[in-house]
């Protein structure tokens, strides 16, 4: 009795299985869902996708969407899709969204934006519903030198075309941040920027910012200007410093160059000097000299004494008097 009710739930249990791994390798209720709703597949090719690791029911789904949408697609492509790492739903939603919007998308061009890394399907919709981008403050000064700090709004849409390879949002906000900075510096006041703020957007406007970029800039529309620094003060302040310093080393060497002039002046004074004290020394022996030659007599030599002595008295009447 034991025996016989072991076997019966061993069979029962194997049973199971084995339904459960025919219903996952032969998906009947995939199959029947896809009949009904009037996609073209047989029971044989879902077989084979459980072999080939793709899952049925994701293929299964965007042909059912596709189909109902009035979208014919190709089985073996949504296939190559998913095995080349695509987002299979999300392209077809794309075609979806962007066949209900009058936009031109192909399956081509969907895939290729899905394997370049973008969402095709938010593409769609951003084609649909224009994106609002805020930049981050930009400081930009004026010809009058005062700087002002603008923050804008750009409203782009994406460009299907460009989507593959184009460049994304930190582009633009580069270049509109570029453009601003442009439009500030031309501008001959900072009042006529503050009274005019419209003139930053036209000119942005007019330079094609979106060229070769994945969006299509629709309008910058300048949200807020600050008014910054006086640039031009600042820059006229440290000029003159530098000025000052620059006259202050040149004052200096000169002052150099005058000290090593006196110092030389000296130099050659003291030499001098020491050049007559060494002549004056050499008189007595030349005196002495000319004595024993005969040269000189003892009366020249008493006239040499008295207009000696003549000359210091002169001197020192010359001199004034202390206190005086």
């Amino acid at each position: 009795m034991f025996e016989g009710t072991a076997l019966y739930i061993a069979v029962t249990i194997a049973a199971f299985i084995g339904l459960w791994i025919i219903l996952y390798f032969i998906p009947l209720g995939l199959w029947f869902q896809a009949l009904v709703s009037g996609v073209n597949i047989s029971l044989i090719q879902l077989i084979f996708m459980r072999w080939r690791k793709v899952p049925p029911r994701a293929i299964v789904q965007a042909m059912i969407e596709g189909t109902k949408a009035g979208i014919p697609l190709n089985r073996n492509e949504l296939e190559a899709h998913y095995l080349a790492g695509g987002k299979v739903a999300q392209v077809v939603h794309a075609l979806v969204s962007a066949s209900k919007a009058n936009i031109q998308l192909s399956f081509q061009m969907a895939t290729a934006i899905d394997l370049a890394g973008r969402d095709v399907f938010e593409a769609v919709q951003m084609s649909v519903n224009p994106k609002v981008i805020n930049t981050p403050p930009v400081a930009a000064v004026a010809k009058d030198g005062i700087q002002l700090i603008a923050k804008a709004r750009v409203t782009v849409r994406a460009n299907i075309k460009q989507l593959v390879g184009g460049a994304g949002e930190e582009t633009i906000l580069a270049r509109v941040g570029e453009g601003i900075v442009s439009s500030i510096g031309s501008s001959a006041s900072h009042k006529a920027v503050l009274e005019n703020p419209d003139s930053i957007s036209r000119v942005v406007l007019e330079k094609g910012l979106d060229a070769g970029t994945a969006f299509e800039i629709l309008s910058i529309d300048i949200a807020d200007i600050d008014i910054g620094k006086n640039i031009g003060a600042v820059l006229q302040t440290d000029q003159a410093e530098a000025d000052l310093k620059i006259a202050q080393a040149k004052a200096e060497e000169r002052r150099a160059m005058a000290v090593a002039t006196e110092q030389e002046m000296k130099s050659k004074a003291q030499e001098a000097r020491a050049n007559v004290i060494q002549a004056e020394a050499q008189i007595p022996m030349a005196i002495a000299e000319a004595f024993r030659s005969g040269n000189l007599g003892i009366m020249d030599y008493y006239r040499m004494k008295n207009i000696e002595a003549d000359t210091n008295m002169r001197e020192s009447i010359s001199k004034p008097t202390k206190g005086k």
